[in-house]
């Protein structure tokens, strides 16, 4: 296998990680998202590494082999910038359920609303009482 063939190989395994974490993210499902990261961890160090062999080799993509790398550039950008895009979206979701979990968990104040006169309202407590008895 040629330097470019293992480039383009390691290009198509990345396209495949990242569509497969995008369409996980799309559907919001966070589990399985998270379940394959290790898969595009694995696959970008993977790309880079057979990036960097290419470039140390000074390879090149030529004849049918450039259109199949134009291709898959334009795919890998694509795909990651909807994966950054999905990515901000599912850390805002989390975000968002943490702050409504933290806030519902959180005793509220008794008295921090307004009374029926627009001041704020005292919190009730029982008059003092004084007991006397005769035996």
């Amino acid at each position: 296998m040629t330097m470019m063939e293992a480039l383009l190989t390691a290009g198509q395994r990345l396209a495949e990680a990242l569509r497969a974490e995008n369409e996980a993210l799309a559907a919001l499902d966070l589990g399985r998202a998270a379940g394959l990261a290790d898969r595009k961890i694995k696959a970008s160090d993977a790309f880079a590494a057979a990036f960097a062999a290419a470039s140390r080799t000074g390879a090149r993509a030529e004849g049918p082999a450039r259109q199949v790398a134009e291709d898959l550039t334009a795919r890998l950008q694509t795909l990651g910038a909807e994966n950054r895009r999905l990515l901000e979206r599912a850390v805002t979701v989390q975000s968002q359920v943490i702050e409504t979990i933290a806030g519902a968990a959180m005793p509220r104040r008794a008295g921090a609303g307004y009374g029926a006169t627009g001041r704020r309202a005292v919190p009730r407590q029982a008059q003092p009482l004084a007991l006397a008895t005769r035996a």
